[in-house]
């Protein structure tokens, strides 16, 4: 699979199905390099940077995690560079680290046929914690390049990140617009702020986790329905 053009400063490796493997965002500023997520195991983070080096373009100095579900962070522990996350998205993955210790099999296999699949080569799974945290918002300047990164309210998670790359005018949402894992039951209260929140921000491009990029007035349409 190779990595697809946005922008002029920000691609993506796209989403799969069958191992429920989310897109990578990649976001390229004069002097530092950022990557939306970390992957879904060490193999999916492996592909994602061969994809990278066969367009030339250089490792991420950060990746920024959208929220905590395995599919965006199990790939952590093989990423270049540094990781970040919100206070919350670091607290999720400390319990879910010892709540599974041990108990893989029962605990973490058994949650969804996809993970068996991304899994079936009997690779190991390894959590590791971001190397930053911080909470609320805040502001890295990627080099000519201003990005927006802040926790947000959604229907799928607590802990849920936005990306804003406010120049080329892309947010990253990860799978804040899902439901609740594992019924996905949306609360329509969390969903109309949700609705609300990617109103008021100056983004043209909307990119999902697990769907193709949209523009803004489809997401708000699709938030809508």
């Amino acid at each position: 699979m190779d990595i697809k053009r946005l922008t002029e400063r920000v691609w993506y490796y796209p989403h799969e199905e069958e191992r429920d493997r989310p897109n990578l965002g990649y976001i390229r500023g004069d002097r530092y390099v950022i990557a939306v997520d970390a992957g879904h195991s060490a193999k999916h983070t492996s592909e994602f940077y061969a994809a990278l080096e066969r367009e030339g373009l250089p490792l991420p100095d950060i990746t920024v995690l959208t929220h905590w579900h395995w599919d965006h962070t199990f790939g952590m522990h093989t990423v270049h560079g540094l990781t970040l996350a919100n206070r919350l998205t670091y607290e999720h993955l400390r319990s879910f680290r010892e709540e599974i210790d041990g108990r893989v099999e029962e605990r973490f296999f058994s949650l969804h046929q996809s993970i068996a699949r991304e899994y079936a080569g009997g690779e190991p799974v390894i959590i590791t914690m971001p190397d930053m945290v911080f909470s609320g918002e805040m502001l890295l300047d990627a080099g000519n390049c201003p990005i927006r990164i802040y926790q947000t309210e959604s229907p799928h998670t607590d802990d849920s990140t936005f990306i804003q790359v406010m120049d080329e005018k892309v947010l990253f949402v990860g799978d804040a617009s899902g439901g609740t894992f594992p019924t996905w039951e949306k609360d329509p209260v969390l969903l109309a702020k949700l609705r609300d929140t990617i109103a008021a921000i100056d983004a043209d491009i909307i990119m999902e986790g697990h769907w193709v990029p949209q523009t803004k007035e489809e997401m708000l349409q699709d938030l809508s329905e």
